[in-house]
Parts: structure tokens; C-alpha cells; sequence
């Protein structure tokens, strides 16, 4: 065979081979991309309007907060439902890595998961239906939390009947409001069709719900808010680099406006305070390492161990120190000099202290281990102190900080110069106004 006829049969090889390689493809189909890897996503989708499920997919703020999370990082959602009274086992058991919904920060959660830097604050709210019984209204809304709580003080009788939904945060918080009343636990949240049907006299809601509950209802009074509550974003506890992604992408969010829009768009007004950011997240976090000591105080006492114990505050000091050195070269700045991080520790651990030496023994309280439970709890919410610290803007004001703190640990139980205390040593982390930030 000539040169020239081998040249044309190879030309006619390779065109068949492109024809018969397109006609494949086109049988396949187009090539898929690389699957998204799963980000298991657990929700109740029974609290409107952080999570509804009424149709084949779940809505609500939390839901479009974590599918835009998971959009930006390349994740793929998959959502998984839990009972409220679930929440704690089902973390544990691993069957999702994050839950949202509304999701209050407890301390026994704390001690189970990690939670985010906080997306909102809240408050519980009683909707009454005033029975002919009760007294008449102290004083007209808006109530400080002062004034509610005397209010609910005067209706704590026998003949009230209060409605709330099982399992959650909400029960635990009417049972310590209501020692006398007819506690009533509803689920699947049906609360609202409750106290519509006249079968409780009130309901405990929220500031974020009750407003809503109310519309259509004749006669009801809102009573509140009654507590200070924060809501986050619940993380497992082995997955910190997942926690350290949103806390991270949530003040981004919460920086740019567009965290504040979707609250707006979702939770109205009412809940636009901007929470995100990294001094009210570094007071959400000492707020919550406080609650957290009557549990460690409880631990403590039954094995005999002292409240102080020196040996463990210097390692709290030292590996705060290396979380923040880490945190800084993350995030490309100098840390604070190591004076004002252990004066800052020093003053956490004083203010645990008080907590604990305030606490009385508390014989029906649940066993919680000292060195497998509440101290790595503890130790989780330091290591996310350290990288709140290193994002604090430049030249903060200490009245600033004090003012903020005054607000944040109101419920903390702290005497006012432990309060100031942790201000002035939060204040002392903040760089100069020269120092450049991310």
C-alpha cells in the first residue's frame, strides 16, 4: 500500500472513531459533575418560621440559612428530622452534623455539642386568655422582664392551664416559671391550636412566634419577655472545623448585611439585632462557659473536689494562649500580648468561680462527668474564644464593652465588678486603631 493510501485510511480510522465516540456520548448523556460532598442537616420542622415541613421539602429561616452555608462552601444538604426531645441523643448518635431551628444555647446542650456564634436573641412569651380569676394587668405592655416575671408571679395557681411544646426549651422554661399551674406538653408544636380551642388558658411561645400565634385570636394578652435566650446553629462535637466554618461564614454574613436581610425576611423586625459579630459572640461565650459551672460546681461536690484548683487554671491559661497563637496565624495577625490573654482567662475562670461557690448541692441534679463531659464542653467554648478574639476590631471602647457586657450577662448571676472585671480584660484584647484586620 502506498504512503498516500495509508495516509487517507488513517483519516477515515480516526473519523469514525470521533463518530462513533460522539454517538456514545450522546447515549450516555452529558458527563456528571463530581457529586457535592452530604452536609446531614437535622431540623424539626415544626417551629415557624425558623422550620416548617408541610411539604415534600423543609422552609423557614434556618433552612435558607443552611442551604446558603452549604451553597458557598460546595456541600450538599440533606435534611434529617428530630423530635425536640431527641435533639441532645440524635446529636450524639451522629445522625447529623449540625442541627438548626430555633435552637436555644442550654447548658446541657453545651455539654453534648458545640454551638455557633449566635444568630439571634429571643425571650419566652406567655399568650394569656386572662381567666375571670386572675388578678388584673400590673402594668401595660412593653414589660421589662422585671415586670412579666411578676406577672406570671400572680398567675401561678392551680387553676391556670399552660400549654407548651414537649421536649423542648420552652418546657424546661415553664417549669421553673410555673411551680403551682397545670403544666400542659403538646407536641408536634400544636400549641397554638391549644389555646385556640380553649383547652389552656395560656401558651409559652416566643418573641419571634408569639406575635404570630396571637393574629386571630380574641383576648390574648402577651406577657414577656420572660427570659433571655440565645439561638445558634448546633454543631457535633468532633466535627469543630464544621463549627469554625460557620462561625467564620456566619460573621461574614452578619458583616456584609446579608444575615441581618434574611432575619428581616423571615423573623421580621423584631429580630434584627445584629448577634453575629465578634464582641457579642465573645459575651454569648462567656455567658455560656458560665451556665455551664452549677453543672461543674455539682460534679465537684460529689467527689470532694475543691471549687479552686490552680494546677488546672494554669492549663486553662496555657492552651488558651496556644488556641489564640493558632487562631492569629489563621487568620494572619499578631495575637494579643500574652499579659492581656491571661488576664482575660484569669477572669473568666474568677467569674466560674463565684458561679461555683454560689451553688448550692443539687443531690437530683443529672451526673455529669467532670473530666469526660463538662471540661471538654468548657474547653470547647474556649477554643472558640480564641478565634473571636482575634477578630476583634481595633480601638473598642471599654464603656463600649461594658455596656454590652451589663446586657449580655444580665442573667449570668455575676456581681457588677465581676461583670466590669471581664469587660476591661475583653476591652485590653482589642488591637490599637492603627493595627490592620482581615
Amino acid at each position: 500500500m502506498g504512503q498516500t493510501k495509508r495516509r487517507a485510511v488513517s483519516r477515515g480510522l480516526f473519523l469514525w472513531v470521533g463518530v462513533l465516540g460522539l454517538v456514545a456520548g450522546c447515549i450516555r448523556g452529558p458527563v456528571p459533575s463530581p457529586a457535592r460532598p452530604a452536609l446531614l442537616a437535622g431540623i424539626s420542622g415544626d417551629y415557624p418560621p425558623f422550620s416548617d415541613w408541610k411539604q415534600e421539602h423543609p422552609s423557614g429561616f434556618s433552612v435558607a440559612l443552611v442551604e446558603a452555608f452549604a451553597a458557598d462552601q460546595g456541600l450538599e444538604p440533606s435534611w434529617v428530622r428530630f423530635p425536640w426531645s431527641g435533639l441532645v441523643t440524635d446529636l450524639s448518635a451522629g445522625k447529623f452534623d449540625l442541627a438548626d431551628g430555633g435552637i436555644t444555647v442550654r447548658p446541657e446542650r453545651s455539654v453534648a455539642g458545640r454551638y455557633t456564634v449566635p444568630l439571634l436573641r429571643n425571650g419566652a412569651v406567655l399568650l394569656l386568655r386572662r381567666p375571670v380569676w386572675a388578678p388584673p394587668a400590673v402594668q401595660a405592655p412593653p414589660l421589662t422582664v422585671e415586670t412579666a416575671l411578676a406577672e406570671v408571679r400572680a398567675l401561678d395557681r392551680p387553676e391556670l392551664r399552660v400549654a407548651v411544646n414537649r421536649g423542648g426549651h420552652l418546657e424546661r422554661v415553664a417549669r421553673s416559671l410555673f411551680r403551682h399551674a397545670q403544666i400542659q406538653t403538646v407536641p408536634d408544636n400544636a400549641v397554638r391550636e391549644t389555646l385556640a380551642a380553649g383547652e389552656a388558658d395560656a401558651a409559652l411561645s416566643n418573641t419571634v412566634e408569639a406575635p404570630r400565634w396571637a393574629e386571630g385570636l380574641a383576648g390574648i394578652e402577651l406577657l414577656g419577655p420572660l427570659t433571655r435566650d440565645v439561638v445558634a446553629v448546633y454543631v457535633r462535637p468532633d466535627r469543630e472545623e464544621l463549627a469554625t466554618q460557620l462561625d467564620a461564614w456566619l460573621m461574614a454574613q452578619e458583616a456584609s448585611g446579608a444575615l441581618g436581610t434574611l432575619r428581616a425576611r423571615y423573623l421580621g423586625p423584631g429580630a434584627g439585632e445584629r448577634t453575629a459579630l465578634p464582641l457579642p459572640a465573645l459575651l454569648a461565650a462567656t455567658a455560656e462557659r458560665l451556665a455551664l459551672m452549677p453543672l461543674v460546681a455539682a460534679a465537684k461536690q460529689r467527689v470532694g473536689q475543691p471549687v479552686e484548683d490552680t494546677s488546672q487554671e494554669a492549663r486553662v491559661r496555657a492552651s488558651f494562649r496556644a488556641d489564640v497563637a493558632q487562631a492569629a496565624r489563621a487568620a494572619g495577625v499578631a495575637p494579643p500580648p500574652d499579659e492581656a490573654l491571661d488576664a482575660f482567662c484569669q477572669a473568666q475562670i474568677d467569674a466560674a468561680k463565684l458561679v461555683q461557690q454560689h451553688t448550692p448541692p443539687a443531690s437530683d441534679a443529672r451526673a455529669y462527668s467532670l473530666e469526660t463531659e463538662l471540661r471538654p464542653a468548657v474547653a470547647r467554648i474556649s477554643a472558640k474564644m480564641s478565634t473571636l478574639v482575634v477578630r476583634l476590631p481595633p480601638g473598642l471602647e471599654q464603656a463600649t464593652v461594658l455596656e454590652q457586657a451589663r446586657d449580655w450577662l444580665g442573667a449570668s448571676g455575676l456581681e457588677p465588678p465581676a461583670v466590669e472585671r471581664l469587660a476591661r480584660t475583653l476591652a485590653a484584647l482589642s488591637p490599637h486603631p492603627e493595627a490592620a484586620r482581615p
